[in-house]
């Protein structure tokens, strides 16, 4: 049997990919292997969203053909869609797959494997349909329903990578998600590269928010979650909407990047910090379990100390559950790389150092509120006698108990009676 291996970096979307991938693999005859063990085939799915990403996919697909020195080894994602020629310069591969051909690679893999030259359609505007059902937890689904980007914020490349936004047929996720939730999945994450313009391309007005509500009436799925989102999407309307959801869960992952205007408007981030203020509040006063977290970056071109101040003070108020920290990394082809004023690698250091420290505060402080109280979590998995799950507003939770596997993919209510630095522990 014809034996293929994936190394997968980045993103959830180039997850859900993957299994995707494997799915139709495994259709067409193929049997899935773990990377360390030798295959005909080896499949590095790259990431290309930083400098760092591109060095780590260059060094796993180095790193596979030490394994197996005689295997074919396909690179595809971003990181090729962005520096393909540079890609196609690297000996060890042998075929590389933009993302819309991800979809046709079962051919590409025969072909590779009979010497057979691939084909160069590339579709890039249209929704690349895998037409397979996929999951990537025992007891979580994620579910992409969209790809591409049009916001063409100042330092990022994705938009060059994934192309222009297309949605997915709102009827194939309805199906998907009705499929997943009879094998017994509870949760399911709406995944995508800007899922706030979900259905920007279609004919007719469908939006997000229909979407939502079509999903919500699904028997079996007790949790929707959704990935990082636009906070423009917000608005007083789609929260009320969202609001009479009951299966929504209160986790926004809000993508701010700066808490400067001047910073913001030279990002080409499209809003100020006093409207993603009244967003926070919004969506404060509809949901009282909001856990609000978010990506910053910091040591953007031109950063003075003085914007990166506006920042903090911002940041502290806001007091976000959790704060993802990255210190700006150009990259090549991007406004921002030709900006004057690119900040010193030390004080990028430094503002990062600062970040983490009033993340990890916070995050203290809010799981701190839960001693005492009742949440309600998803048990996913149990490890040395200890379950691990999270609440619905995506907190992580642990418990010690005996006889674990019978509560993987169950939902309880548990009392916390105690808290640490990046998690709670239940009674």
């Amino acid at each position: 049997m014809k034996t293929v291996a994936f190394i997968t970096l980045g993103c959830k979307v180039n997850q859900y990919e993957t299994n995707a991938m494997i799915q139709k693999l495994i259709e067409g005859g193929y049997k899935i292997v773990e990377h360390h063990e030798k295959a005909d085939i080896y499949i590095v799915n790259t990431c290309t969203v930083t400098n760092m990403s591109d060095r780590k996919s260059r060094q796993m697909i180095r790193k596979v053909k030490e394994i197996n020195p005689q295997a074919k080894i396909i690179a595809v994602g971003c990181y090729v869609e962005v520096a393909k020629n540079e890609v196609e310069k690297m000996k060890e591969i042998d075929l590389t797959l933009g993302n819309s051909e991800k979809v046709d690679i079962v051919k590409h893999c025969d072909n590779l494997l009979q010497d057979i030259k691939k084909d160069e359609n590339n579709k890039k505007n249209e929704f690349s349909e895998f037409g397979t059902i996929t999951y990537t937890e025992k007891t979580r689904a994620v579910i992409k329903i969209q790809d591409g980007c049009d916001r063409f914020c100042s330092y990022c490349i994705i938009p060059y990578a994934r192309g222009r936004v297309r949605s997915r047929n709102p009827q194939n996720v309805i199906s998907e998600i009705t499929q997943i939730s009879k094998k017994g999945i509870k949760e399911v994450v709406l995944t995508g590269i800007h899922i706030a313009s979900y259905g920007k391309d279609f004919d007719e007005k469908y939006e997000l928010i229909d979407l939502l509500e079509e999903i919500n009436k699904i028997d079996g799925i007790q949790r929707i979650r959704l990935g990082s989102i636009e906070p423009l999407l917000i608005t007083h309307e789609f929260i009320q909407r969202l609001s009479k959801l009951e299966k929504i869960c209160e986790h926004f992952h809000l993508s701010l990047q700066s808490g400067c205007d001047e910073t913001l408007k030279r990002m080409n981030r499209r809003y100020t910090t006093a409207q993603f203020k009244e967003i926070v509040e919004i969506i404060r006063k509809t949901y009282k379990n909001a856990n609000l977290t978010t990506d910053i970056i910091v040591g953007f071109p031109q950063e003075t100390e003085e914007e990166f101040r506006k920042t903090y003070e911002f940041l502290k108020e806001i007091k976000f559950y959790k704060m993802h920290i990255f210190k700006y990394s150009p990259r090549k082809g991007t406004l921002a790389e030709k900006m004057q004023g690119q900040i010193l690698p030390q004080i990028k250091e430094e503002r990062s150092r600062k970040l983490i420290e009033l993340s990890d505060k916070n995050e203290e402080e809010y799981n701190k509120e839960y001693i005492g109280n009742e949440v309600e979590v998803l048990w996913e998995e149990e490890k040395q006698g200890i379950y691990k799950g999270h609440t619905k507003n995506y907190i992580l939770v642990e418990q010690q108990k005996e006889s674990a596997k019978q509560k993987e993919n169950t939902i309880e209510n548990v009392e916390i009676v105690e808290a640490r630095d990046h998690y709670i522990i239940a009674k």
